[in-house]
């Protein structure tokens, strides 16, 4: 090789590294956008809007852990000297707005959660994450509206009560999936988290009147039993605690539910 052609390779070495560093940089910018917090909103409106599904029966497991078994044994009568506890589950929903989440015991009572168009009503003694649960599912999950824009403004003024900014957006991942964060980022900040790839709902972190941190999450949607109206399992935390975990078995989309229920 020629002293000429030598140095010509070596001046273009530093051509081509910058080449590449351009081509990640524009690559690392497009994948880095995030949709405004509107349109997110919108979107996942709009996704709950296509599933064509007015009620919901999905009957399951229910288990509570750590301090979450001390609750929800004494609402159930069962005993809560162990680590974890079982009973089963029903969670109904009559759309719009309107949801039941029961839990019964085979040698017990049976306590129930509603809420309906944004009032709360417990049935029994209450058991503190079966009434977030519900009051969390009904929001997100249970939403109908005449216009796409009537429900965005449903969802965002319910999103502000929880102390979420949802005009503000950032990206993460959840349960292995990309998610958009409505909210300020950052660990302990309220915020609606919101799975990418079809804009379903997938966690909710937000503090009560009484600055008591909770976190309702909602994990994997491709139960054949509910289709995407809601997800096959739904866990309830309180700061580092998980205190409750449903698991969907069965469900029915065209249960008749009365208005009693609710």
């Amino acid at each position: 090789m020629s002293t000429q052609e030598s140095q010509n390779r070596k001046r273009g070495v530093p051509a081509t590294r910058a080449l590449l560093l351009v081509g990640v940089l524009t690559a690392l910018s497009a994948s880095a956008y995030v949709l405004p917090g509107g349109a997110i909103m919108r979107r996942m409106v709009a996704a709950r809007e296509e599933l064509q599904a007015f009620t919901l029966k999905a009957d399951g497991s229910l288990r509570f852990y750590g301090p979450g078994v001390k609750e929800a044994g004494a609402a159930l009568g069962l005993p809560t000297d162990r680590t974890e506890l079982e009973a089963d589950g029903t969670v109904l929903m009559k759309l719009p707005g309107r949801c039941r989440f029961e839990a019964r015991a085979l040698e017990g009572n049976a306590v129930a959660a509603v809420s309906s168009a944004g009032r709360k009503r417990v049935e029994g003694t209450e058991i503190p994450a079966l009434s977030e649960a519900v009051q969390q599912v009904c929001a997100v999950l249970a939403l109908r509206a005449e216009s796409p824009q009537e429900g965005r403004d449903a969802l965002e003024t319910h999103l502000r009560a929880l102390g979420i900014e949802p005009r503000t957006t950032s990206l993460n991942r959840f349960g292995g999936e990309v998610v958009y964060v409505l909210g300020q980022p950052g660990e302990g900040k309220s915020q609606f988290w919101i799975y990418k790839d079809g804009f379903r709902p997938a966690r909710l972190r937000y503090k009560d009147a009484k600055g008591t941190a909770w976190d309702v999450r909602f994990l994997d949607y491709t139960s054949p039993a509910t289709g995407e109206l809601m997800p096959r399992t739904l866990e309830v935390w309180r700061g580092t605690d998980r205190l409750m975990r449903f698991t969907v078995l069965t469900g029915d989309t065209r249960a008749k539910l009365a208005d009693t229920l609710f």
